[in-house]
């Protein structure tokens, strides 16, 4: 058996080492025009009764960078900022989704999580959305962003916002301690990282939270996939159920939200989109913020996730769930049917 474990200890397979490519939705577009995309905006907000039509099909087909550069010459044309424009001409959903298109992504990220944090109450599903969700690239890039936005420390602020375990493992992500992938498959740190998890939780009286929060936020993404895996041998239960049975609140859905985006972040993104779309009600501020940030990210990955999963494309249920300009926007964004 020790033969066996050194062999396996000794294996190597490539997983997970690449960087992840990009699959966006919202392109550059060819043979772009700044001036005259100024020009019909400036138009458009000028219209009696503004065409939304109109900055909705420049402003959601361009990129992000093109929309800085349109920004650019509608203030040379309007002596106006094209933001504080914007925000006199639209409202509502479109309003927020517009105006989230003319940050960066991690602009975006940074400012949603501001707003998640401001006054009393802290949005906890957008904070652990956020946080879960992004890679140690995009975590310090995030927090050097906050910062300079801000003024602010990001850890400081999570740590001020939140208290206890899931303030200690929050903390913990952002400060990006996360093992960068490796090309090398150590099989016996997966299986003493299954039987920690396993040992610290279902096994005992009381959860050592201690031990979950430093596997979960210091080991790779490639590496703990395969320890999901190997923890099943060691339980009936796969991560998700231990995590339900073991710690409530807060807590448990932190520690859910962070699992299931360490197992396939585009299938959470999709999920989320799911939840926010069912029944009468669309929770407008959740479909914006994942349309918006992941549009020039990998949004392609969470349309097809969320065809694979519920029977029905992204397109065709923001086209029977949600109507008028803020569909439209949500659809060009969407970039296609699957």
């Amino acid at each position: 058996m020790a033969l066996v474990s050194e062999f396996l200890s000794q294996l190597t397979l490539s997983y997970g080492g690449e960087k992840e490519p990009k699959c966006p939705t919202v392109l550059p577009i060819n043979d772009f025009n700044p001036g005259m995309d100024a020009a019909r905006i400036e138009t458009a907000i000028k219209t009696k009764g503004v065409d939304e039509q109109a900055i909705i099909d420049i402003l959601t087909r361009r990129s992000f960078l093109q929309r800085t550069e349109i920004a650019f010459e509608y203030e040379k044309r309007a002596k106006k900022d094209l933001v504080s424009a914007l925000k006199g001409a639209l409202s509502g959903p479109l309003e927020s989704l517009v105006l989230g298109l003319m940050k960066s992504t991690v602009q975006f990220d940074a400012s949603e999580l501001k707003a998640s944090m401001k006054g009393l109450g802290t949005d906890e599903e957008t904070l652990f959305e956020i946080l879960c969700s992004r890679n140690n690239e995009e975590l310090m890039e995030i927090k050097r962003v906050y910062k300079e936005m801000f003024k602010k420390d990001l850890e400081k602020d999570v740590a001020g916002d939140t208290s206890g375990d899931v303030a200690k493992l929050l903390l913990a992500i952002v400060q990006c301690k996360r093992d960068v992938p490796s090309n090398v498959v150590d099989y016996e740190k997966i299986d003493n990282d299954a039987r920690a998890l396993y040992d610290a939780g279902v096994k005992r009286k009381g959860t050592e939270v201690t031990t979950w929060i430093s596997i979960f936020s210091e080991r790779s993404i490639p590496h703990l996939q395969k320890v999901f895996e190997r923890y099943k041998r060691y339980t009936p239960y796969d991560m998700k159920e231990s995590i339900r049975k073991e710690v409530k609140g807060d807590l448990e859905r932190s520690f859910l939200t962070l699992v299931e985006c360490l197992e396939n972040k585009h299938l959470y993104f999709a999920s989320r989109l799911n939840d926010a779309m069912k029944g009468k009600s669309v929770k407008e501020k959740v479909v914006t913020r994942i349309m918006v940030s992941r549009c020039e990210v990998d949004l392609m990955k969470v349309r097809a996730e969320f065809r694979r999963n519920y029977g029905k494309s992204l397109h065709q249920t923001i086209s029977e769930q949600t109507k008028g300009d803020y569909q439209r926007a949500l659809l060009n964004i969407c970039a296609g049917d699957d």
